[in-house]
């Protein structure tokens, strides 16, 4: 970004990321953009022919990222345009489903699955702290 920032403007224009016109870039124009270097990046990592890539999965996964860097809810919910920090609350729920699935998988052979419940005892010292 800061390489990209140092560039002059083009067209005249103070958009960051101009279309070929110079203009502000479309929801198609990211898409062909997006489609455009996915094909690349398939030609090197054939794994991500069967990955699901879009604008939102990429949206998404910022989000997670903020999310796992202890980046506050409240500054990814500005970020992402959302008129409610609840809303942002499914990605972290999400995040939460994936790592119990990931969990369950490592889950030993003739043994029963399970959750950790903490007791009240714990959960009153921890709260406490």
């Amino acid at each position: 970004m800061k390489e990209w920032l140092r560039e002059p403007p083009r067209a005249g224009t103070n958009v960051l990321f101009p279309n070929a016109k110079g203009g502000c870039l479309s929801a198609d124009g990211v898409q062909y953009l997006l489609h455009k270097h996915l094909t690349v990046a398939q030609a090197r990592c054939p794994s991500l022919r069967e990955k699901r890539v879009t604008p939102h999965v990429l949206r998404h996964t910022a989000a997670m990222e903020l999310l796992q860097a202890g980046v506050d809810r409240s500054v990814i919910a500005l970020w992402l345009g959302h008129e409610s920090v609840e809303t942002t609350q499914i990605y972290l729920e999400a995040n939460l489903e994936l790592k119990e699935k990931a969990l369950s998988k490592t889950t030993p052979l003739n043994t029963r699955a399970g959750r950790f419940r903490p007791t009240d005892q714990l959960l009153a010292f921890l709260k406490g702290l």
